[in-house]
């Protein structure tokens, strides 16, 4: 471990907006399981507004970004800016730097274990994978805690070794045969259309962060030894996520600093933008496509330049601006991120099955779209009603 000296503590106001921005970030991902509005969508296929819905809120096969792809994004960024305001608590209560990073290997290890928990689930055997987003803070936590004492230039330099160095793994790996590609269903006019040229490096399948896990998951038991992940997702994403949540914290400090409001969400909007278009430029280049299944640093640019600019929204709207109505809604949620998250993975499906069971007799001579609304809405809402029995009782899940 590396010795450093603890920074001064800062006397920080809190930003209600955190919470906020957060809870809606985390109510978007509770439809997920519980309206299923893809599903709902088809039943309606002539309809512009529900197939534009239904785009919406599915994920991008490859290149590409949809709105629903933001969740994760979101999610980890605002770990990173979370981490600097934890920091300045816990220092404030007279913690030890020890103390500090006991606390951060304990996380680090429950976020990895608990990730492989609930991508277990159901299974046979305990599934070891490693690309669910808290097993992917987990693993990049440690570094993310480190940096979190290091100067401004050290971090913006540590972001741009990570996006650089990650490019060049993928830039500089052989390219795959089309034998390979064929093989894995990578072929022209297949669900996933093969990338030519430069781009063929970002390849799904045939790339070295799947050529990895072909290795490294197969050190552990498994129910078959491990060839692909059928949606191209890989353990080293990690890298790039870090990426993520490393801009996350730069945003966390901002918030923090004595620096105005107006300069902050004015700090914010410029990264922002910057990240955006610095992202765009070098996928439209064909230096490096945007891709969130294998975060390509791209991606990491793009998303997080579109996270930042939502944040600046949100610290205007509610710290400027001073917009409380309907705050609370999604203060419950947001203050409580990671009981909603394991009720997403956990009892939304039984919800569902439940309000099916017990509603579904009843409003049996609706058709089919109107039904699916009613069940998916019935669960939506009792699934946030729980987000809500839950804070008023003071009850919230920390790791």
């Amino acid at each position: 471990m590396i010795a450093q000296a603890a920074p001064a503590v800062r006397q920080t106001e809190r930003f209600l907006s955190l919470d906020v921005f957060r809870g809606v970030v985390m109510v978007f991902l509770m439809t997920e399981a519980t309206l299923e509005l893809p599903k709902l969508a088809e039943f309606y296929p002539d309809s512009a507004f529900w197939q534009f819905i239904g785009y919406q809120t599915s994920h991008e096969l490859w290149i590409g970004c949809r709105a629903w792809d933001l969740i994760q994004p979101s999610f980890m960024f605002m770990v990173g800016v979370a981490v600097p305001f934890s920091i300045a608590s816990r220092l404030a209560k007279g913690a030890p730097m020890r103390e500090l990073w006991a606390h951060t290997w304990r996380r680090t290890a429950i976020l990895i274990l608990l990730g492989i928990f609930l991508r277990s689930m159901g299974r046979d055997l305990t599934y070891f994978t490693f690309e669910d987003v808290i097993t992917q803070i987990g693993l990049g936590y440690p570094l993310l805690f480190w940096l979190a004492f290091q100067s401004e230039r050290v971090q913006w330099a540590a972001l741009a070794v990570i996006l650089v160095g990650y490019w060049a793994l993928f830039a500089f790996y052989p390219l795959a045969n089309a034998e390979l590609l064929t093989e894995y269903g990578v072929v022209e006019g297949s669900k996933y259309e093969p990338l030519t040229g430069f781009m063929a490096h970002w390849n799904i399948h045939v790339n070295p962060a799947n050529y990895f896990d072909q290795w490294f998951l197969n050190l552990f038991p498994r129910a078959k030894p491990f060839i692909i992940n059928r949606g191209g997702y890989q353990t080293l994403s990690f890298i790039p996520s870090l990426g993520t949540m490393l801009m996350g914290l730069r945003a966390g400090q901002l918030l923090q600093s004595n620096r105005d409001l107006g300069t902050k969400i004015r700090t914010l909007l410029i990264w922002g933008i910057g990240a955006v278009v610095l992202g765009l430029v070098l996928h439209y280049a064909s230096v490096c496509p945007i891709v969130k299944r294998i975060w390509t640093p791209t991606w990491t640019l793009f998303s997080g330049g579109l996270v930042l600019l939502m944040l600046a929204f949100f610290v205007w709207l509610i710290e400027s601006r001073q917009w409380k109505k309907g705050n609370f809604w999604f203060v419950v949620v947001g203050a409580n991120s990671m009981a909603a998250y394991l009720t997403h993975w956990t009892i939304h499906g039984w919800m569902v099955d439940n309000v099916r069971t017990h509603v579904g007799p009843v409003i049996g001579g609706l058709s089919a779209g109107v039904q699916h609304a009613i069940i998916g809405g019935l669960a939506f809402w009792a699934a946030w009603y729980l987000m809500v029995w839950l804070y008023r009782r003071k009850l919230f899940v920390r790791i």
